[in-house]
C-alpha cells in the first residue's frame, strides 16, 4: 500500500514539473492570480475590521462629549454665582469707604479760648474753606461781636469768606510752600528753616498737609501757630495692594497723599505750589530762587517744572564759584520742586497709585519737556529714617551740598534758560 502511494506521489510531482517545464508562462500566471486573490483577501478583511472599531468609537465619543459639556457648563454655572458675590461684596466695600470718607469730612472746629491750642484749619478743605493770607482776629473780639456776626451772617446759603489772594499788590504771584508730612517730628528742622528764610509770609503761605495720624508730629506743626497752616489727609483707611507688592504700601500712601494735597492746593486759585518734603533743609535763597524763576514756567511751555535739588551736587562735582548758574535738565529731580496750576491739571487725571516719582520721569508724562535745576542745590535731605528705609542717604544724599550764597535770581536775566536761546549754547 505504501508503495503505492509513494509511486502516486511521484507520479504527480513528476507530472506537475513537467507541466511547470512546458508552460512556464502560465504557471506564472496561475501563482500570481492566487497572489492577487491572497492580497485581496487581506484587504478586504482589514477594511471590515478598521470599519467596525471606528463605527465603535462614534457611539463611544459623543457620550464622553456629552459628559464634557456638562462639567463645562457647570463650572460656568458656579462661576457666574461665584462672580456676582464677589460683585455683591464689593459694592459693600464701596459703599463702607464712602461712609469713611463722608464721616472724615467733618465741620472745621472752633477755635479755643487759647489761641496757643488753636488748631490751623485741621479738615480735608472744602471749597469755601479759605487758605490764604488769613485775616487776624483780635485777640480782644468779645462774644457778643461773634453772636453779632453770627446773625448778620444766618440768612444766607453758605459762609462769605475773604477770597484766596492769589497774586501781589506788585503783580507777583502767591507761591505757597506745601509741605508734606506724615511722622516725623524732626519736621521742626524743615519748617524752622522755611519760617526763618521766609521773606513775605503773604506772598509765600506754608501750607502743611499731614498724613498718618500722628499725634506728636501734629503737635510740633501747631506750635508754630500762625506761620503755618495745617491741613490733614482725611483718607486713613488702608491700601489694598498685590501680596507681591505688600511691602512697598508705604509708597502707595505716599502717593495717594501726594495727590490729596495738590488737588486741595491748587483748587484755591494758586498759580503756582513749591513742593517741600518734611526732612529737607532749604538755601538762603530758596524763596528768591523760586521767584525769579517762576516766569520761565509760564514763558516756556518745554519747562514742566523747577527743582531746587542737583542730583550730581557733591562738593566735588560742583563749581562752588558759580551759585547762580543754572541749568535745563530732561531728567526729574524733585525734592524741593515748583509746578504750575496747568501741569497738574495735566497729571491729576491720571495720577499714579504709587512710586509717582518714578511714574512722573516716564516719557508719556514728561513729553520732551525740562526742568530747571542749580549748579548748587538749594535743599539738601536729613531724612535718612523713612519708607525707603535710608536707602542711598549715607553713601550719596548726606553728601550733597546746600548752597550758602544768596543770589538775587529775580533781579538776573534769566532768558538763557529759554528753550530758543539755550539750545544755541548747548
Amino acid at each position: 500500500m505504501s508503495n503505492w502511494t509513494n509511486n502516486r506521489t511521484k507520479i504527480e510531482f513528476d507530472a506537475f514539473s513537467t507541466y511547470s517545464n512546458r508552460n512556464p508562462h502560465l504557471f506564472r500566471i496561475k501563482m500570481r492570480s492566487r497572489k492577487i486573490l491572497i492580497i485581496a483577501g487581506f484587504l478586504t478583511t482589514w477594511t471590515f475590521i478598521t470599519y467596525y472599531f471606528l463605527i465603535r468609537s462614534s457611539t463611544m465619543y459623543p457620550q464622553k462629549h456629552s459628559l464634557l459639556l456638562q462639567k463645562l457648563n457647570k463650572l460656568e454655572h458656579e462661576s457666574r454665582i461665584e462672580n456676582m458675590e464677589n460683585s455683591k461684596l464689593l459694592g459693600q466695600l464701596i459703599d463702607i469707604v464712602k461712609k469713611k470718607i463722608t464721616s472724615d469730612d467733618i465741620e472745621e472746629p472752633k477755635p479755643h479760648k487759647d489761641s496757643k491750642d488753636r488748631p490751623v484749619g485741621i479738615v480735608a478743605l472744602r471749597q469755601d474753606h479759605y487758605l490764604g493770607v488769613q485775616e487776624k482776629r483780635e485777640g480782644n473780639e468779645n462774644e457778643d461781636e461773634r453772636q453779632q456776626n453770627a446773625e448778620e451772617d444766618s440768612g444766607k446759603d453758605s459762609k462769605i469768606l475773604k477770597p484766596t489772594i492769589t497774586y501781589m499788590p506788585n503783580g507777583e504771584p502767591v507761591i505757597p510752600i506745601l509741605v508734606i508730612a506724615c511722622n516725623r517730628v524732626s519736621i521742626r528742622k524743615c519748617l524752622d528753616n522755611l519760617v526763618q528764610y521766609r521773606p513775605n509770609a503773604d506772598q509765600f503761605p506754608i501750607i502743611v498737609s499731614q498724613d498718618c495720624g500722628d499725634q506728636q508730629t501734629k503737635k510740633a506743626i501747631l506750635s508754630y501757630e500762625s506761620q503755618v497752616t495745617l491741613i490733614e489727609q482725611p483718607d486713613q483707611t488702608d491700601i489694598l495692594t498685590p501680596p507681591r507688592e505688600k511691602k512697598f504700601k508705604g509708597y502707595y500712601k505716599i502717593a495717594r497723599h501726594y495727590g490729596w494735597a495738590l488737588n486741595t492746593t491748587f483748587q484755591r486759585g494758586y498759580e503756582y505750589v513749591v513742593i517741600v518734603e518734611d526732612d529737607l533743609n532749604v538755601a538762603p535763597d530758596f524763596y528768591e530762587y523760586f521767584l525769579g524763576t517762576h516766569a520761565l514756567l509760564k514763558d516756556d511751555p518745554s519747562l514742566w517744572c523747577v527743582s531746587a535739588w542737583n542730583d550730581n551736587g557733591k562738593d566735588k562735582f560742583i563749581d562752588n564759584t558759580k551759585p547762580e548758574l543754572l541749568y535745563r535738565t530732561d531728567f526729574f529731580p524733585g525734592l524741593g520742586w515748583m509746578l504750575s496750576k496747568n501741569l497738574w491739571q495735566e497729571l491729576s487725571v491720571k495720577w499714579p497709585k504709587s512710586f509717582w516719582d518714578d511714574w512722573i520721569r516716564h516719557p508719556e508724562q514728561r513729553k520732551e519737556r525740562a526742568c530747571i535745576r542749580p549748579e548748587i542745590s538749594r535743599t539738601r535731605t536729613f531724612g535718612k529714617i523713612g519708607v525707603s528705609n535710608g536707602l542711598f542717604f549715607d553713601k550719596y544724599l548726606k553728601f550733597i551740598k546746600l548752597s550758602e550764597h544768596f543770589v538775587h535770581f529775580s533781579k538776573m536775566n534769566l532768558t538763557y534758560l529759554l528753550r530758543e536761546n539755550y539750545d544755541r549754547v548747548f
